[in-house]
């Protein structure tokens, strides 16, 4: 063969390769289009899947560049509060329940609990916090879940400290709560 003919038959065999097939869903029942679209996507999500999902924390504009911070987590009946500081109590990040649009009953669970350490913690990090010592006072829902977002974030947990208050026979407690 010349070598026209072979650039010709290399040009075929390239856009033949680049063509996708194209069904003709005109005379396709709706069973059939449904399977077909769905072939198509099954492709892309195996694709969005080969790929590790990364935790994408940019670093924050006027960044204080803390890596040892200290969390406090207040876990109280009916809301729970996170702040982040660095070792002389400086905040770096906070957030609660209801910055997180939980309103209610709702404030006090360990879902929300979840949501707004991530939400602070992503905050500090941010800012370059990579080591924590953990503070929760309070006898609410969310203590454990608070930290356990905290080690999916992968902040390093140096130590936990329960800082819940314990009186000493002060004052007289208020009335026993009914739930």
């Amino acid at each position: 063969m010349s070598e026209e003919q072979e650039k010709n038959l290399e040009k075929e065999t390239e856009a033949v390769a680049t063509e996708e097939e194209v069904v003709d869903t005109s005379n396709l029942s709706a069973d059939e289009k449904l399977t077909a679209s769905r072939a198509t996507e099954k492709e892309t999500a195996a694709d969005l899947l080969k790929d590790e999902v990364d935790l994408k924390i940019r670093k924050a504009k006027g960044s204080k560049n803390v890596t040892h911070g200290v969390c406090h987590v207040l876990a109280t009946f009916n809301n729970t509060k996170v702040t982040f500081s660095d070792l002389q109590g400086n905040v770096i990040s906070w957030c609660s329940a209801g910055k997180c649009n939980f309103r209610g009953s709702r404030k006090s669970t360990a879902y929300a609990s979840q949501v707004v350490t991530q939400t602070a913690g992503r905050a500090a990090m941010s800012h370059g916090l990579k080591d924590v010592v953990v503070k929760i006072k309070g006898p609410g829902m969310g203590r454990d879940s608070a930290v356990r977002a905290i080690q999916s974030l992968g902040l390093n947990i140096s130590s936990i400290i329960d800082a819940t208050p314990v009186p000493h026979n002060g004052c007289r407690p208020k009335k026993r709560r009914r739930a």
